[in-house]
């Protein structure tokens, strides 16, 4: 009854239920348990998705958003089938102020298409979490990424959202000021929640001018608690460094097999300094310094673009390397902790990983506390598949046990519902009455978060 009533008010042409899109619309790149949503709804404008959850409402279907499907916790499974609200369509640029260095946009904009647009005025949009995924999704995990150490996360980047409620409530959040002092922060309420308080379809986002000039670096260390020691010396030395990466030697000697390469497999640190041509020399000049001062081995410094993109070859191609292993599953799991605890969180992961002799790979974004462990397992061998699982686990309470999080940038969705309690504690409590306020029928994402 529901499926035809969307028909009826959106357009055939706009609700689908072939078999080939909702399989599509099952999964994301997590290793999480695939489930079929009943329907896929395509909405193009706020009113179409207002339509959606009062008929969600009325016949009490759960609503899933469904952004790019790059995901790593299963935000985008609909583990509660019902409806899967698929932004694909939603995908335009809405207002472009050059002159205010702000953008808005439906949430299906991809990363790749944001910058596309952008880059030919002399502008980019810096959050960088790899793959291309949507602005909605982004701004619904909280993401962030490589460039991180300078500009933060998406909650840093947003300035306004129009946000549609359960009941069908359309609400805006925030203003196009660069700052407010004005009420409570509603903005970093929404940005991370996951779908689990609103579905978004209108982002406002600031813009950053295009360095003059981009310089990128690697070197080498014997021992990843050497190399988050040196990660932790570069800020306590203020240099401005646009993205600070750790890569452990096993991962490196991965990549070497898997494209034929001849990095030093030895734990590196891989840096990328932009500004002014003055400015990045002196950093670039300075940061070899105390390199050379900790003991690295194998710097190596391009500009060239070409030159630039073979050095940072290996930390793009790191995840790959370990996801083509024929026979092999994969998932990626990530936490964050203050800087001065990553050194040996670092050395806690690389022990662990070398005890159970997994293969495995730990990179992250050094420069802001969050790394990442890459865990294979044989996928036919659920006692590889759990053991796997035990070591992440063990990751993560040592993380919050540090003063850390379950999670920097992947969001919670799935994997981390089980560490939001230690985390949170009491607040916990909080958080749930947010949840009953905005979804007392609990459709919006149901499953998710806790």
């Amino acid at each position: 009854m529901y499926i035809e009533l969307l028909r009826e008010k959106l357009g055939k042409d706009n609700v689908t239920i072939n078999e080939t899109e909702l399989l599509r619309h099952s999964r994301d790149e997590s290793m999480h348990v695939a489930s079929k949503p009943e329907v896929v709804c395509f909405p193009k404008t706020t009113e179409e998705v207002v339509t959606i959850l009062e008929i969600s409402r009325q016949y009490e279907v759960p609503v899933t958003p469904f952004g790019a499907g790059s995901g790593l916790e299963g935000q985008a499974i609909p583990v509660q089938h019902g409806i899967t609200i698929s932004f694909e369509q939603m995908n335009q640029i809405v207002d472009f102020a050059p002159e205010d260095l702000t953008i808005s946009v439906q949430p299906g904009v991809t990363r790749l298409q944001l910058n596309k647009y952008v880059n030919r005025h002399g502008m980019m949009f810096p959050i960088d979490p790899g793959a291309d995924a949507s602005i909605g999704g982004m701004t619904a995990t909280n993401a962030s990424g490589t460039t991180a150490v300078r500009y933060g996360s998406m909650r840093e980047q947003i300035l306004t959202m129009t946000i549609v409620l359960a009941d069908g409530t359309i609400i805006k959040t925030g203003t196009k000021a660069k700052k407010s002092s004005s009420g409570y922060h509603l903005n970093g309420l929404f940005i991370g929640s996951e779908g689990t308080l609103g579905v978004i379809t209108e982002i406002t986002l600031k813009l950053h001018g295009i360095p003059e000039s981009t310089v990128v670096a690697r070197c080498t260390f014997d021992s990843p608690v050497l190399c988050g020691e040196a990660a932790q010396t570069v800020l306590l030395s203020g240099i401005n460094v646009m993205r600070m990466e750790f890569v452990n030697a096993n991962t490196i000697k991965r990549v070497n097999e898997y494209g034929s390469y001849d990095y030093p497999e030895k734990h590196s640190l891989f840096f990328e300094f932009a500004g002014s041509s003055k400015a990045v020399e002196e950093e670039v000049s300075f940061t070899k310094e105390l390199m050379n001062d900790l003991g690295c081995d194998h710097w190596e410094a391009a500009e060239d673009p070409e030159a630039r993109q073979e050095l940072w070859r290996a930390r793009k191609e790191m995840s790959y390397a370990f996801r083509h292993i024929k026979g092999v599953k994969a998932f990626s799991a990530d936490v964050c902790v203050p800087i001065s605890k990553l050194p040996g969180m670092i050395n806690y992961a690389s022990s662990l990983l070398e005890k159970y002799s997994l293969k495995a790979g730990i990179f992250g974004h050094v420069g802001d506390g969050n790394f990442h462990t890459l865990m294979t397992f044989d996928a036919t061998s659920e006692e590889e598949r759990n053991r796997a699982l035990q070591i992440n686990e063990m990751i993560v309470n040592r993380a919050i046990d540090v003063g850390g999080t379950c999670t920097g940038e992947h969001g919670v969705g799935l994997g981390k519902k089980k560490f939001q309690a230690k985390e949170h504690g009491t607040s916990m409590e909080l958080m749930k009455s947010i949840k009953g306020l905005l979804d007392p029928q609990g459709l919006l994402n149901p499953g998710k978060i806790w």
